[in-house]
C-alpha cells in the first residue's frame, strides 16, 4: 500500500526488503516467494515502483545504492525498492565506491525557445486564461514563479489538492480545487476559460468530473497548454493543443521572462485585456460565498462539517502541517481549506489510501519538529491504524490526531445511499449489525479512551463550542493527543461538478450548473 500511494503521488521513498539466504533460493524455505523465479519478492512489487534491486553480494550493493537513489529523484520522483537477502546482511567484502552521484534531482529540463513562444502566442490571443497546477509544481517548488504568474498578470489559479499552498490561498484569484467537490468559482473558470495552461497535472476523473464536458472543462474547444515533466502525462486524458516535457519551475521562468520581454517590446498590457474575466471571476466567487458561509458559524451537536474546518483554519497557526486521511472529510477540506504554505497539506490523491493520513503525520513531525502536525482522519481510516498513537507516545512525537467521527465509512456509505435508492451495507456502523440499524443506534470505540490507554491526551467533542479551545490546548500541551470530534454525517458537500463510477449514472452538481462550449 505505501508502494502504491508513493508511485501515484510522485514520492521518493527508498523501500529496503530482506529476502531468503541466498543459499537457500529456490528451495521453498520460510517466506520465500519461488513459483516462477527463486526469491521473487521484486516481481510482487514490480507495478508500484520505478525500479526493483536484488544485489545478492555485497560487492552488489554501492552500486544499487546509487542507482537506487538516482532512479527515485531523476524526472518524476517516486519510489525505488532494493531487496537484500538475509545473508547480504552479514557479510564483508573490500568494495570500491562509486563516484558521488552527478544527479540528486539536479535534472530540470527547460522547454524550447519555440514552445515558450507557442504558449506566449496562445496567452496573448485569450481573452478568459486559467492556470491549473498540480503536484507536479509543489515538488518543483514553483510557487514564486506561479504566484509572479498569477498576479502580475491577473491570471486566476485553479488547484489540486496537492497543488494547494503553492500560490496565496488568501488571493481571490486562487480559485481552489475544482471537479466535483471543487469550488464552484474554479469550476466556472474551468468550463469558461478560452485558454488553460496546465502545469504539473494530469485531469485525473476526480479533477475534472470524470471528463464530461462542461462540468469542469471544455476541450478541446479550450485550448490546452499542458507542461509536465512525465511525458506520459502529456494527452492522456484531453490532448493539448501545445505539449510540453519541462519542469514546471523551470518553464514558469521561461514564460514570465518571454513575458517581461513582450512588454519591454511596447505589446498591450495581459492584465488590462483580462480585466472583464476576473470580474466574472469575482462575480463566481462571492455568490459562492453567499451560498456556502452561513453554515460556518452554526453551532450544533454533533458538529457541522463546514465548522470543523473553519475552526482548524483559524486555530491552527500558519506553519502547521495537515496530513489528511482518505475520506468523506477530504472532501470537505479539498473545497474549503486554505493551505497557508507549500506542502503543508498533504493527501494521498492518487491512491487515496486509507491509513495514510494518519500514520504520515508522524513522518511530517519527524521532519519539522518545530511545527505543529495534525492529521485530520475519519473514524474508518484511524480504526484501521489506531498503533500510530502508541508509536507517537513511544517516540514522544506531539502529533494531534483530529477524528472525524461520523460512525462510518461515510464515503462510501455516502455512494451506496445515492446510487441504490437509500439503501447501504456495511458502511455505517451499528451495534449489534441489522438490530443496532433498526433501532437507530450508532457505534465507535472511544476513541480518546484509546489515547489516554496509549499514554496519550484524548478528549471527546460533541459540540460546536468546544472544538477551538481543545485544539488550542493540544498545541499548547506538545503531547501526542487525540480529539474524537463527532461530526454530523448527513451534511454532505455541496458538489459543483460531477463524478461517476461507471456504469451507475452520474448526477448533477448541486450547485451551479455545466456549461458546455
Amino acid at each position: 500500500m505505501s508502494l502504491a500511494t508513493a508511485l501515484s503521488d510522485s514520492s521518493a521513498f527508498l523501500a529496503i526488503t530482506s529476502n531468503v539466504p541466498t543459499s537457500q533460493m529456490n528451495r521453498a524455505p520460510f517466506q520465500e516467494i519461488y513459483k516462477h523465479n527463486q526469491a521473487d519478492f521484486p516481481s510482487v512489487i514490480r507495478p508500484v515502483v520505478k525500479r526493483a534491486f536484488q544485489p545478492t553480494r555485497v560487492d552488489m550493493l554501492p552500486l544499487a545504492l546509487r542507482q537506487g537513489f538516482d532512479t527515485m529523484v531523476t524526472g518524476r520522483p517516486g519510489p525505488v525498492n532494493i531487496d537484500v537477502p538475509y545473508n547480504v546482511y552479514q557479510e564483508e567484502d573490500e568494495v570500491e565506491l562509486p563516484p558521488a552521484s552527478h544527479v540528486f534531482g539536479q535534472h530540470r529540463p527547460g522547454a524550447s525557445d519555440a514552445d515558450v513562444a507557442k504558449a506566449l502566442d496562445m496567452l496573448a490571443d485569450a481573452m478568459r486564461p486559467a492556470i491549473f497546477i498540480g503536484h507536479g509544481a509543489t515538488l518543483s517548488e514553483a510557487g514564486p514563479e506561479i504566484t509572479r504568474l498569477q498576479q502580475t498578470y491577473g491570471i486566476p489559479v485553479i488547484t489540486s489538492p496537492n497543488g494547494m499552498g503553492c500560490v496565496p490561498a488568501d488571493d481571490p484569484l486562487t480559485l481552489g480545487f475544482i471537479g466535483r467537490n471543487g469550488a464552484y468559482p474554479a469550476n466556472q473558470a474551468g468550463r469558461h476559460a478560452d485558454v488553460v495552461l496546465t502545469i504539473g497535472t494530469r485531469f485525473d476523473d476526480r479533477s475534472s468530473s470524470s471528463w464530461y464536458p462542461g462540468y469542469s472543462w471544455n476541450f478541446p474547444k479550450t485550448r490546452l497548454i499542458h507542461v509536465d515533466l512525465d511525458p506520459q502525462e502529456l494527452g492522456r486524458n484531453y490532448p493539448p493543443t501545445l505539449g510540453i516535457i519541462a519542469d514546471a519551475k523551470v518553464f514558469t521562468a521561461q514564460l514570465l521572462n518571454a513575458l517581461g520581454l513582450r512588454e519591454q517590446r511596447g505589446a498591450a498590457s495581459l492584465k488590462k485585456q483580462y480585466s472583464e474575466w476576473r470580474a466574472e471571476v469575482d462575480a463566481w466567487r462571492k455568490e459562492w460565498e453567499a451560498f456556502v458561509r452561513p453554515n460556518f458559524g452554526k453551532l450544533t451537536t454533533p458538529l457541522r462539517p463546514e465548522f470543523v474546518v473553519d475552526a482548524l483554519q483559524k486555530v491552527l497557526p500558519d506553519d502547521a502541517i495537515l496530513t489528511c486521511d482518505s475520506g468523506v472529510h477530504h472532501n470537505w477540506f479539498m473545497q474549503f481549506w486554505r493551505p497557508k504554505r507549500a506542502q503543508s497539506m498533504l493527501n494521498s490523491w492518487g491512491y487515496s489510501s486509507m491509513g495514510f493520513g494518519v500514520c504520515s503525520v508522524m513522518g511530517a513531525q519527524l521532519a519539522a519538529p518545530e511545527r505543529p502536525c495534525i492529521s485530520v482522519c475519519g473514524d474508518g481510516g484511524f480504526s484501521m491504524t489506531p498503533y500510530v498513537v502508541a508509536t507517537a507516545v513511544e517516540y514522544g512525537l506531539p502529533c494531534i490526531w483530529v477524528v472525524w467521527n461520523n460512525f462510518s465509512w461515510a464515503a462510501i456509505r455516502d455512494i451506496q445511499v445515492g446510487m441504490f435508492g437509500g439503501r447501504e451495507l456495511g458502511t455505517a456502523f451499528y451495534p449489534g449489525g441489522h438490530y443496532g440499524q433498526k433501532e437507530g443506534k450508532r457505534y465507535n470505540p472511544d476513541f480518546a479512551a484509546w489515547a489516554r490507554a496509549c499514554g496519550a491526551d484524548g478528549v471527546t467533542i460533541t459540540k460546536s463550542e468546544d472544538l477551538a479551545g481543545a485544539l488550542q490546548q493540544a498545541i499548547r500541551n506538545k503531547r501526542p493527543c487525540v480529539l474524537d470530534v463527532h461530526v454530523d454525517g448527513e451534511v454532505r458537500p455541496p458538489s459543483t461538478g460531477t463524478w461517476q463510477l461507471p456504469p451507475t449514472p452520474f448526477k448533477e452538481p448541486a450547485f451551479g450548473k455545466p456549461w458546455v462550449a
